[in-house]
């Protein structure tokens, strides 16, 4: 029986070529076990150890932008504490608004942790092929130079992203008005916002272009009521009412959750040769601001209907002397 010859790089001591022409005899094997052990085992560890690292850097990520223990709020998310109204503690909606708010964070710095391990997972995998990486990085930064002058709009759209979510400008779920473009946010990016207006058009807005947002449902809201009436009316009795009517409305079990103060008769607001209108107003919840202005207004129109005809309502009729 014919032995294989034994391969040069078998008389290293302590190398894989020789463990492996001491095990099996075979010169072919020796010679190639760098490229049929060495090599796919250090690819299956360095690919192990960037899902290792990736799952370590997820639930790190969790930990600090999401609250477990009952009462204590990250750092990252106390600016939002000091900004909510002490009200807006008693409904859970700083809770609710927090939790939006970590979500979105927690997700774009996951997707960036995940790029980041990609990258150098892969820069590693091209040094076991021998790659030189040297001129690589060299090209890469050249390049990225480059395309960092000709995508100034896109790194001013990325940067601006990033800002919105850290300062909690909006998130998913709240209505905003953007200028152009109003409506329910559906989705944010680093590059684009997209929200859908009342008629349900779409819009996606690039960040960089927003120089100015008002969030509509953010903390809380004023719901304010214009109620016209014609020129001649008896204001005082007119105002009673309403008063009576945001009385009921704070009475109401069904309206108590979404009212955090009670309504208030503001008095005139407009006065024109046509009428005059008298403002109600109401601070509420952001998310009931709606259905409140709505059930303030059929509550306000009913009473005045009912009471319009009564003389108190009305102011006496004009005496002109000599007629």
């Amino acid at each position: 029986m014919l032995l294989d010859a034994k391969p040069e790089c078998a008389s290293e001591q302590g190398t894989l070529c020789k463990n492996v022409w001491e095990i099996t005899g075979k010169s072919w094997l020796a010679e190639s076990s760098d490229w049929l052990i060495a090599k796919p085992s250090a690819l299956l560890g360095i690919v192990l150890g960037a899902l290792i690292v990736r799952w370590l850097i997820h639930r790190a990520i969790r930990r600090i932008t999401h609250s477990t223990v009952e009462g204590k709020v990250p750092a990252l998310l106390q600016p939002l504490k000091e900004r909510a109204p002490a009200a807006l503690a008693i409904t859970g909606l700083i809770s609710e608004r927090r939790r939006q708010r970590a979500e979105t964070i927690s997700s774009v710095l996951r997707n960036v942790g995940s790029i980041g391990i990609i990258v150098i997972a892969g820069m590693m995998i091209l040094d076991e092929f021998g790659v030189n990486l040297g001129p690589l990085l060299a090209s890469a930064g050249i390049a990225g130079v480059a395309l960092g002058f000709g995508a100034q709009g896109l790194v001013k759209d990325v940067l601006a992203g990033i800002f919105m979510m850290l300062e909690d400008q909006y998130s998913v779920g709240d209505v905003v008005d953007m200028g152009a473009a109003s409506g329910c946010i559906e989705a944010m990016g680093l590059r684009v916002t997209t929200l859908r207006d009342d008629n349900g058009v779409t819009w996606y807005v690039r960040n960089g272009e927003v120089l100015r947002v008002g969030n509509k449902s953010q903390g809380w809201a004023r719901v304010n009521v214009d109620v016209p009436v014609p020129l001649g009316t008896n204001i005082a009795a007119a105002e009673t009412q309403m008063r009576h009517v945001g009385e009921q409305l704070a009475k109401d079990t069904a309206w108590q959750a979404d009212l955090l103060e009670p309504p208030e008769v503001l008095g005139v607001e407009q006065l024109s040769s046509d009428g005059l209108a008298l403002r109600i107003a109401v601070k509420t919840t952001s998310q009931a601001q709606w259905r409140v202005v709505r059930e303030l207004r059929a509550r306000v129109s009913a009473a005045l209907d009912v009471v319009k005809a009564e003389p108190g309502l009305s102011a006496p009729p004009t005496e002109h002397p000599g007629e």
